[in-house]
């Protein structure tokens, strides 16, 4: 399967693997007495049971073992030949293997060079091993309702096998990151939305505003299956992207600078692992934004999934299900465990967006919901007393949903869409719908997530696991029913709902660099061939 600039979505799976414009060829040089002569045998490729290629031919004699072609992390960011990472992507150096690896070298350092290994692990990765451990737990259960395991309980069950069994240091949730990234996040959705008011009185406007002053609606950028998306397809939707770090990023920054310091270690002395739904968040690691020049280090080194996590924990004997001395009484180390975000479990950008516009609104707003094709595109309104809409957002989740976003923002804003960086604001056609449409009408804000159903349903979570109703791991990928289960059970937080003041105060105080820039990535993709 190849995909064009003009990528049609209709029939597509939401999960993409790479297209055969992805694969990097190993070009093969034959020895000088090897090379096929005019009626030579002619050749064929042979399999065995590892999975290795041989070549086989009567003037060859044995079969031939052919090299194995291997796409790194650079030749994934710098191809377009396919949309999203996929799991079947080999990523050789974002592996638990890696991680493994490192920890044993680590511990066998003197003590000045050890680095401090911190894991952070995101809570829809708790909700997935929670509703594996409960799913496990009634199939091999006589009764009828087995205890139910809150995310809390897994996450300080992980923290003592991380730190005892693994070697870790530190390990925390992102939630806290993610809270700095929602003030971020609703900080920049008001500087877009104050320029949009300043801009929307000016007269001459000119081509190009909409890419300068970052207008409305503002795209949320959590997502990096989204964002390579529309780097690589739609260009012209950079300007409505919200530059916002993801609070995987956000956490590597809190990591590496923040307690850095206070463990007084450079950026270097740390080895920062994240636990992620989702393959692309690799991907995003890798970014060269994210890179420490003056210390030759990421800001997250290295990314696993939750079925990478869930490995490891097999390889080394261990069950979630049995509980652990201590775990309801664990007092938290510098940030406060899974704090509670109302909204989706994708993160809940939008309705941290309308908590802000509710609160800060001098008269009461009432908030109505309307699912437009399916519960993976609702839109939402905050109307006045008198009916009068003064917000209007969209949740959008799934790529068969992402096209049609797209098109909507283009012609709401008179966006040509499709054509890349040419594709910007015309200045008569923005006049005209402004002219024609009252404030409120357009949409101004959408939570995007690449995974249907969202970041509960991410490419590296758990498969349905378990006897009966979740079949024997066998079950299709995307069960609606289990996605389900994830995301009740994403809900059984048991976490900490309040912040600390003081701690917020203080981190602001420190002026980390919370957001960062995305760009066009021009195609180096000629038909079936990847420029390399």
């Amino acid at each position: 399967m190849t995909f064009s600039g003009a990528l049609t979505l209709t029939d597509l799976n939401d999960f993409i693997t790479p297209s055969q414009a992805c694969i990097k060829p190993v070009e093969q040089v034959k020895p000088k007495d090897l090379r096929k002569e005019p009626g030579a045998a002619a050749s064929e490729i042979l399999i065995d049971g590892s999975g290795t290629y041989y070549e086989v031919s009567q003037a060859s004699g044995p079969g031939r073992r052919l090299e194995q072609a291997q796409i790194s992390l650079n030749d994934c960011l710098a191809c377009s030949g396919c949309i999203t990472s996929a799991e079947s992507v080999l990523i050789s150096l974002q592996s638990h293997e890696e991680v493994l690896n490192f920890l044993e070298a680590n511990s066998k350092e003197e003590e000045g060079k050890k680095k401090i290994p911190v894991i952070s692990i995101a809570p829809q990765v708790l909700a997935s091993l929670a509703a594996s451990v409960a799913a496990s737990s009634e199939a091999s259960s006589s009764s009828s309702s087995p205890p139910v395991v809150t995310p809390l309980q897994i996450l300080r069950r992980l923290r003592v096998f991380l730190k005892h069994t693994l070697g870790f240091s530190h390990i925390f949730d992102t939630t806290f990151a993610r809270e700095l990234a929602l003030r971020e996040h609703v900080k920049e959705f008001q500087e877009r939305r104050e320029k949009a008011s300043q801009q929307s009185g000016k007269e001459n406007r000119q081509p190009g505003d909409e890419e300068k002053g970052h207008f409305l609606p503002m795209l949320a950028s959590a997502c990096p299956g989204w964002i390579c998306y529309a780097e690589k397809t739609h260009a012209e939707m950079m300007p409505f992207i919200a530059n916002t770090k993801s609070p995987q990023q956000v956490m590597g920054t809190l990591v590496k600078e923040w307690m850095g310091k206070k463990w007084g270690k450079r950026a270097d002395g740390i080895y920062h692992v994240c636990v992620m739904p989702c393959y692309d968040k690799k991907l995003e690691a890798s970014r060269s934004d994210f890179y420490n020049e003056l210390y030759a280090t990421r800001d997250v080194d290295c990314v696993i999934t939750t079925g990478e996590l869930d490995a490891v924990l097999k390889e080394k004997g261990w069950d979630l299900s049995i509980a652990v001395d201590g775990e309801m009484n664990a007092e938290p180390e510098l940030l406060p465990e899974l704090i509670e975000h109302p909204g989706t479990s994708s993160g809940s950008y939008l309705q941290a967006v309308i908590d802000h516009l509710t609160k800060t609104s001098e008269m009461p707003l009432e908030l109505s919901v309307k699912q437009i094709r399916n519960a993976d595109y609702e839109e939402y309104e905050l109307r006045q007393e008198d009916g009068q809409v003064v917000f209007k957002g969209a949740k959008c989740y799934g790529f068969r949903n992402l096209q049609n976003v797209v098109r909507k923002v283009g012609k709401e804003s008179g966006v040509r869409v499709g054509i890349g960086a040419a594709g910007k604001l015309g200045g008569r056609v923005a006049r005209k719908r402004e002219k024609d449409e009252a404030p409120g009408q357009k949409l101004e804000y959408i939570e995007v997530m690449a995974c249907p159903t969202g970041c509960v349903n991410g490419g590296g979570q758990l498969k349905a696991v378990g006897d009966g109703a979740w079949g024997d791991g066998g079950v299709k990928w995307g069960n609606r029913e289990w996605t389900k289960r994830v995301e009740a059970m994403y809900w059984e937080t048991g976490g900490n709902p309040d912040m600390s003041p003081e701690l917020l105060r203080e981190i602001e105080d420190a002026g980390l660099g919370l957001r960062t820039s995305y760009r066009a990535v021009e195609s180096n993709v000629v038909g079936l061939a990847v420029k390399w």
